[in-house]
């Protein structure tokens, strides 16, 4: 089975209001310089199966497109020199605008990146300020054009909704503005407060309420009307794209697919069980340097389990057969009480051997999740 490999680069020029990931705001060249040779270091100490095939590479962040062209072809050759990387790899690079050039793109597609991860977040200006991104709606209509004319002809937009103060006519004007650009591919995040950010106080205080529960429902199926009209293909349930341009990826992750994770914070999967490296940058470079192991957490999963529910969050939905062969479990058995009450919901449905979430059903996704999986999980979704 052909693997992933994620590389985490932490660095950004500012932190945005609403962050909770594993970030460092850019501090020196110094420190760039020392956290790739870590990275690199790591790579070829790792532990994990070299023979594999690796079809997808996914440089992520933090802002990645913060990187000199030499530092991304250092981490490439890397990972060239450790894995056996297929020809046809979908090699990924987050960008933000306002942080590459028509020089830094060219050179990042020569080096072999081939589908850009583009931040644009939102296209209007009034909220790109409350997020604190660093840049407004031209600079993302510009690096945009300059993808074009590096010869990217893989983009994905990330949009943002559930913004406080976003109406259903402002969520509007924003995928038509995404629609008229034509990335091939278009991922949808709703606002998630984080306790301790600057936006979770100014939620908190009411100086900042967020939409309505049916607010957020109305933004996402007009997402879903919208897309569909201009040829997307709804693939997943935050994800949409044009017909050969899913991310690789990432499906990798629905599908339960073996991720090797390197770099701070980073995140790896074997099969069987789950292990991440520290979040905190210095104590992750320094562990590298004394020729230690970034890891700080190790479980093993409940396989089963994910497969149902990172499976529905998939259109195509479960392979009934598919998990039959890799548990020896008969799902429709297993669950035939969840099953037959969420059929007469019409939240689910079954079709060609398949179980699929409903349009209906995706809206309520959450409690069709949390009726497959143990208690601990339920309850990590529900929050």
């Amino acid at each position: 089975m052909a693997v992933g490999i994620y590389l985490h680069i932490p660095f950004c020029k500012s932190r945005c209001s609403y962050c909770d990931f594993a970030t460092d705001v850019w501090r020196s060249r110094e420190a760039v310089e020392r956290y790739v040779s870590a990275l690199c270091s790591e790579i070829r100490n790792a532990k994990f199966e070299a023979r594999n095939l690796v079809d997808t590479i996914y440089f992520g962040g933090g802002t990645p497109s913060l990187l000199e062209p030499k530092h991304v072809n250092q981490i490439l050759e890397t990972v060239r020199s450790k894995f056996n990387i297929a020809e046809n790899a979908e090699i990924t690079l987050e960008i933000n605008p306002a942080t590459v050039t028509a020089e830094s793109l060219s050179a990042y597609h020569g080096l072999g990146v081939s589908r850009a991860s583009f931040g644009v977040q939102t296209f209007n200006d009034q909220h790109l300020k409350l997020l604190a991104r660093g840049h407004d709606a031209n600079d993302a209509r510009t690096t945009f054009r300059l993808l074009r004319d590096a010869g990217f002809e893989n983009v994905s937009f990330d949009l943002i909704a559930g913004l406080p103060g976003q109406t259903v006519d402002d969520w509007r004007r924003n995928l038509e503005e995404a629609v008229k650009l034509g990335p091939e591919h278009i991922s949808l995040y709703l606002l998630e407060i984080h306790e301790g950010t600057p936006l979770a106080e100014q939620v908190s205080s009411g100086r900042r309420p967020l939409p309505d529960e049916d607010l957020a429902a109305a933004m996402y199926e007009l997402m879903i009307d919208r897309l569909a009209l201009s040829g997307y293909v709804q693939y997943e349930i935050s994800n949409f794209s044009k017909p050969g341009f899913e991310s690789r990826h990432n499906t990798k992750y629905w599908r339960l697919d073996p991720v090797y994770g390197f770099g701070v914070s980073a995140h790896s999967f074997n099969g069987s069980q789950r292990y991440s490296n520290d979040r905190d940058t210095a104590k992750y470079v320094r562990v590298i340097e004394e020729n230690q192991r970034a890891e700080v957490f190790r479980e093993t999963t409940d396989a089963a389990s994910e497969f149902i529910f990172l499976g529905l969050r998939l259109n195509a939905g479960i392979d009934l057969d598919e998990y039959r062969q890799r548990f020896q479990i008969d799902l429709k058995e297993d669950y035939r009480d969840e099953i037959e009450r969420f059929l007469d919901d019409g939240l689910v449905e079954i079709s060609t051997g398949h179980l699929c979430l409903t349009k209906k059903g995706m809206l309520f996704s959450n409690e069709v999740f949390a009726a497959f999986i143990p208690d601990k999980d339920a309850a990590a979704i529900a929050n």
